[in-house]
């Protein structure tokens, strides 16, 4: 998984246009490679034919059930949003650490056999994302729905026994805003989507010294509440506002929470590059948008460091983040539509190849690294 190094062995097409799709469990970023910003940013989920009923991708049955998920979603993203014929285009698809490999198999098949694109490229999400900063070292944190994950990088390489993972996210942020909500106006229903607006909206981050605060005797008052409108205009309470990001900070029974995966993840890397990460941290993903987000993260870690639970391990003064040059959102994308510009032969995998294995390679099994199998898979 080593990346190549900055101009190293890298031959630049243009071809045919690349498509690159950058597919998260709620919203999928799609557009052309060498663009500086995705072309639009849709849900992922799909009308089922049969029921009518929107679907999300990733809550499909069985691999049958998630067979033709893909076939409906892929025909919208290619004809509705892209507008292109799929029929021997390259596509570059970024994937999560966490994707599972019935999902990547089965969408592989789909693309190969039911659209018959000419190439695909599957490249790991924080991986590629590095490649909008010019530099080859970062802490990568990427922070969705469902998960929140970590993987430290150095010099291009990941450190794949240092990564990190919890279920700390918008999903959990969206159902503590739920529960709030419905103890303050238990007679309002509301849906999905209209929580994940008013978690943008009206939510923030609070900072570590009024979190520290709350619920305790001498409380500070919490911050007014707004009003949100709708269908019928409700408002949304000041502690709502305030509190419905503290779980990302909150330690769980062994002791985890994001701030914890940070500096858990410097740990399990060699000391000479501690600092070195530690002053390279990059944010992606929707989550880290909130207001607060980085001033909280940088106060829990610099408190945390210097507590008894980390003062013996680490010797980190301070901590820096990088900002990328776009929203955190599409970071990811924007990294893959930078390697999409690039001929990376031992990255892609052709339509024939395909054909002929049946199969794509898992870059991380040693067995599609072997020397003797890189006339197949170009490794």
């Amino acid at each position: 998984m080593k990346m190549s190094r900055p101009y190293e062995g890298i031959r630049y097409t243009s071809e045919k246009q690349v498509v690159v799709l950058d597919i998260g469990s709620t919203y999928t970023k799609f557009g052309y490679a060498g663009e500086g910003t995705p072309r639009g940013i849709v849900r992922t989920e799909v009308k089922c034919p049969d029921t009518k009923q929107m679907r999300k991708i990733y809550k499909y049955i069985d691999t049958d059930d998630l067979y033709q998920l893909l076939v409906e979603f892929f025909h919208v993203i290619f004809f509705r949003h892209v507008v292109i014929t799929p029929k021997d285009v390259k596509v570059l698809i970024l994937e999560s650490l966490l994707t599972p490999s019935k999902f990547r198999d089965t969408m592989a098949k789909v693309l190969f056999r039911h659209f018959e694109i000419g190439s695909l490229m599957i490249l790991p999400t924080h991986l590629v994302t590095i490649s909008t900063l010019g530099w080859d070292t970062a802490l990568v944190l990427d922070v969705g729905y469902q998960d929140a994950t970590l993987i430290p990088i150095y010099k291009g390489v990941p450190v794949l026994k240092a990564w990190q993972s919890l279920p700390l996210a918008s999903e959990a942020i969206h159902e503590r805003i739920k529960n709030d909500m419905k103890e303050a106006i238990p007679e309002v229903e509301l849906t999905e989507r209209v929580i994940e607006d008013i978690k943008v909206r009206t939510c923030f981050v609070t900072t570590l010294e009024r979190s520290k605060k709350l619920g305790a005797d001498d409380a500070p008052a919490p911050p007014p509440s707004v009003k949100y409108p709708g269908l019928k205009t409700i408002e949304i309470p000041g502690y709502v506002r305030e509190r419905s990001y503290e779980l990302l900070w909150e330690r769980d029974a062994d002791n985890l929470s994001i701030p914890t995966m940070v500096l858990d993840a410097i740990l399990k890397c060699s000391i000479m590059i501690r600092h070195e990460l530690a002053g390279n941290i990059l944010l992606i993903g929707g989550t880290t948008m909130a207001k607060g987000f980085a001033a909280r993260l940088k106060s829990e870690l610099t408190s945390l460091v210097a507590s008894d639970l980390y003062s013996n391990k680490l010797k980190i003064p301070h901590f820096k983040f990088h900002t990328a040059p776009c929203k955190p959102n599409y970071t990811a994308w924007l990294g893959g539509a930078i390697f999409g510009i690039t001929d990376l032969p031992s990255r892609c995998i052709t339509k024939d190849t395909y054909l002929k294995t049946n199969r794509i390679p898992d870059w991380v099994n040693l067995i599609d690294n072997q020397k003797e199998l890189g006339s197949n898979y170009g490794v």
